[in-house]
């Protein structure tokens, strides 16, 4: 519960951190409704709201009618909204890069390891938290890490 709430004030307060994550949902996600994009990123309804209006503003996302029911938008990402999250992981991905360049290779490969299994247990914990019996059709081997 640390982690999450962690994660839900870094991205509400980091400067971009609830856009590049509403944004990551969307691209990784496909279409969303705002109210199943503040579910699945732990984020208020009213931060959702404000941030894809920003996001729908600057081109990266764009709302469209929701064909199941009409009185409802699903947000989408665009090409430029992919763009921007790919050169947001790079910029991610080179810093941690280099935070890591002065680790020992074992370092690295524990790391990758801990980090692996912290992953595997958190899917499992969630998998058996949404279905009965413990069994949502998704296993770790399933999911990207």
């Amino acid at each position: 519960m640390r982690l999450a709430s962690a994660w839900k004030q870094h991205a509400k307060y980091e400067s971009g951190g609830a856009d590049r994550l509403l944004l990551a949902r969307l691209v990784m996600d496909g279409p969303r409704r705002a109210t199943d994009l503040a579910s699945d990123t732990l984020l208020d309804l009213s931060t959702v709201s404000r941030r894809t209006r920003s996001l729908v503003n600057r081109g990266l996302i764009e709302r469209r009618p929701d064909p199941e029911d009409g009185r409802g938008a699903l947000l989408t990402a665009t090409e430029a909204g992919c763009a921007a999250l790919e050169q947001y992981r790079h910029e991610r991905d080179s810093e941690v890069a280099a935070i890591l360049q002065g680790w020992t290779p074992e370092d690295r490969f524990q790391l990758v390891r801990l980090l692996t299994h912290l992953n595997d247990d958190l899917l499992e914990h969630h998998n058996a938290r949404q279905c009965p019996g413990g069994r949502s059709g998704v296993s770790a081997e399933d999911r990207e890490i």
